[in-house]
Order: structure tokens, then sequence, then C-alpha cells
């Protein structure tokens, strides 16, 4: 590669870098401004609207209410995704790609229109909006990309040690719990903390199928009808703080687990 196209790439690199994290930074620092309104310059400075953030019960509420979803939702999504992952992973039988086609589909369609026919399905099962029709929503939604993350680790699994096992005495049932889970835990680890994220940020199949108790975003959209403020930032800023950490945290202690 030539000394040109070093250049143009690290342009573009950089190029991307601003225009992911200045709008971050922008958002950040406005939630400092002594002032109802958005916009520069910033004449003074202020930390209200971040501590009024931990003394605000509604926002309080709506974070609990995110988390408890995105948990449940994790919780289900894992073992129905792992179940399929061990199912569909190094066995050839009929209706395999069927199958896997199947599972892979509510992570292709659009949000908007998942959201529409998780709406329509929930009211023909009878499925009242709240807590467990989001939760329901959600594990779905995220079941696909548990099976992909779990299956990319399976097909690493030595066959050896499967193999072993079974010399061993061993049944399916030991060979799972003593070689196969171990050696899949950081890839668990793993897609717990995307779809932990991916339920807690998740806007669309929340207000379609939510009650009378909003998630974090749903509340976040519906201040936002009376116009930006740096409540708002102060809001976004904690929630992205905070699931930064997680993320951050899962990723240094996947590999730890991954060298282990």
């Amino acid at each position: 590669m030539n000394r040109g196209n070093r250049i143009l790439l690290s342009c573009i690199y950089w190029a991307f870098v601003l225009y992911v994290f200045v709008p971050l930074m922008l958002m950040v620092v406005m939630g400092f401004k002594d002032s109802k309104f958005i916009g520069f310059p910033i004449r003074s400075w202020t930390l209200e609207w971040y501590t009024g953030v931990f003394a605000d019960t509604e926002v309080l509420s709506a974070f609990g209410y995110s988390t408890s979803i995105a948990v449940l939702s994790t919780i289900i999504s894992i073992v129905v995704g792992t179940w399929i992952a061990i199912l569909l992973e190094g066995r050839k039988f009929v209706g395999r790609n069927t199958i896997y086609a199947l599972t892979i589909l509510p992570a292709l369609i659009p949000g908007i229109i998942s959201a529409i026919a998780f709406r329509i399905y929930a009211r023909w099962l009878g499925i009242e909006p709240g807590m467990g029709a989001i939760v329901w929503s959600h594990a779905v939604h995220n079941v696909p990309f548990v099976v992909l993350v779990v299956m990319a680790r399976l097909s690493t699994l030595p066959k050896t040690q499967l193999e072993a096992a079974r010399d061993l005495g061993a049944d399916p049932f030991i060979t799972f719990l003593r070689i196969t889970l171990p050696y899949l835990v950081p890839a668990i680890l793993g897609a717990s903390i995307f779809c932990l994220l991916l339920s807690f940020d998740d806007f669309v199949r929340s207000f379609f199928l939510g009650g009378y108790e909003p998630t974090l975003p749903v509340l976040i959209f519906a201040k936002l009808k009376s116009g930006m403020s740096p409540e708002i930032n102060a809001i976004a800023t904690v929630a992205l703080l905070l699931t930064g950490a997680i993320g951050i945290w899962a990723e240094r202690f996947t590999r730890r687990l991954n060298k282990d």
C-alpha cells in the first residue's frame, strides 16, 4: 500500500471517528448548560440537570423498568438461542436450513414492521400490552444474535474433547455440562451483554407493545415532544455512560475467559 492510500484511509478513519463521537460529546456538554434550551453559546455551567436525573422518580422508575425487561428478555433469549444453536451446529437433518432461516428472520425484519407484527400477534393471542408483551418481543428479536454467536463458538469446539468424554462413559447431558457449556461461557456472556444493551435501547417494540408504564427510551421520546432540553441530554448521557461501562467490562471479562 503506497503512502497516498494510507493517508486517504487515515482521513476516512478519522472522519468516521469525528462523525460518531462529536455528536456524543456535544450531547454530554449540553447537559451542563445552565439554561432550559439547547444551543450555543454556553454562558454558564451547572450540574443541576445531572443531579436531577438521580432525584427524578419518573426517570429512575423508567430506568428500573427498562433494566428488568432487558434482564428477563436476555435470560429467555440466551436459553432458547443456545438450545437452537446446539441443535443446528454440526448436524444435518431434514428441515435444518428452514429452522435456521426462520431463527434468523426476526433480526432481518425492519423494526417498525416487526413491532406492528408483534402488536397484531399479541392482540390475536390475547396478550395485554405491558411488561410481558415487551419481554416476549425483545426475546424473539434477540434470539438470532445469540444463535449466531453461540454457533460461531461451537464451530471451534475440539471434537476430541467430546469423544474423550464419551469414551470415559459420560452421557450426552454430562458431556454438555462439563465440556460444552464451560466452553460456551465466553460466547454466552458476550451474547448476554449484547442482548441486554439491545433490549434496554429498544424503542419501537417497547412503544408499540408498552402499557401505561414507559421504558426509558419511550420516556425520553415523550419528553422530546415538548422540545429539546439539557434534562434530556443529562438522561441520555447517564444511560450512555452506564451501558458503555457494562460493555467495556464485558469485553475485558470475555477476553480474560478466552485466554484462560
